[in-house]
């Protein structure tokens, strides 16, 4: 388990869309809610290799938001460390760096912060810490 920053574990934007067009966008996103995971897809070169680094350094505790495919909000806890998952299903949604999350409801936009929804609305493809909160 790391160890948190001084003002707790934080709260990320976790979209887990591949960056890969090929991909159907939602893949991912209902892998993970399905499996209880939080992830990116593969590394392809160095900038994604520093971005897999930073998502395995982040607390376990800390919360994570996605959203689901009818534009819900999820809010989740990361439980776990980082682990590589090369299965077809994984590889064919690309979402193969995994941490163990427990996913809540989806909940309605109005309920959600609005330093979440203010991220989420300048888009975006990557995980990200969500400091004003």
């Amino acid at each position: 388990m790391s160890s948190a920053p001084a003002d707790g574990p934080g709260v990320y934007r976790a979209p887990m869309r591949s960056r890969r067009d090929d991909v159907d966008p939602w893949a991912a996103v209902e892998r993970a809610l399905d499996l209880g995971l939080c992830g990116m897809g593969a590394v392809t070169d160095e900038r994604s290799a520093r971005r897999r680094d930073r998502f395995a350094t982040v607390p376990d505790g800390a919360v994570v938001w996605t959203r689901d495919p009818d534009g819900r909000y999820v809010r989740g806890l990361l439980s776990g460390p980082l682990r590589d998952d090369r299965s077809a299903a994984a590889v064919e949604a690309d979402l193969v760096h995994v941490r163990p999350c427990r996913w809540s409801q989806p909940v309605e936009e109005h309920r959600v912060p609005p330093a979440v929804v203010a991220t989420y609305a300048r888009g975006g493809r990557s995980f990200q810490r969500i400091r004003a909160l």
